[in-house]
């Protein structure tokens, strides 16, 4: 089968260049896109190790979850990647203490944290979920910044919750 453009071994040439000079551009272009990314990661807080950092400042926020009307754990070590990268929010224990920290003050947010952990938000209906702070529902959800010395609530309800199993009373068989 002679392809188009190929029949013709001038044309054939010229196809070919074409193609060359096209893939050489588009592999280029990645490469320059991909550095200049990874040039401005370089000092965003949330991609960050901050062994060899100077961070005065530190966040300390308690954080308890919900999933389903039932309390979850919050692991330790969230953060601490097998001691080769500490990220700038972390957890030491399972108690549900989150310090963050940093170079400079910057605006972190409870869902920052739960990106961090790798939380599977999209598993959960979030018209039925809600965060609070210090007891008060807040209005911006998971963007709802972390204060220090603040405790948050996060009441999640997953999208595969049935919620009917709560208030069916009838025996099971």
């Amino acid at each position: 089968m002679i392809w188009p453009g190929t029949g013709d071994p001038y044309k054939r040439k010229k196809t070919i260049r074409f193609l060359i000079i096209s893939t050489v551009i588009g592999i280029a272009t990645a490469g320059v896109a991909s550095t200049i990314g990874s040039l401005g990661d370089e000092n965003n807080p949330l991609k960050v190790c901050i062994e060899d950092r100077n961070t005065p400042f530190k966040i300390k926020a308690s954080l308890e979850l919900i999933i389903d009307g039932e309390k979850a754990d919050i692991p330790a070590n969230i953060g601490l990647n097998d001691g080769e990268c500490q990220r700038t929010m972390y957890t030491l224990t399972n108690d549900g203490t989150i310090y963050a920290e940093w170079e400079e003050e910057y605006p972190f947010e409870i869902g920052h944290f739960l990106w961090m952990w790798d939380f599977p938000l999209r598993d959960m209906n979030q018209d039925k979920s809600a965060i609070y702070v210090n007891d008060k529902e807040s209005p911006h959800f998971i963007n709802h910044p972390l204060q220090n010395g603040y405790h948050y609530k996060a009441v999640f309800t997953s999208k595969a919750y049935d919620e009917s199993k709560d208030t069916d009373f009838l025996p099971e068989n």
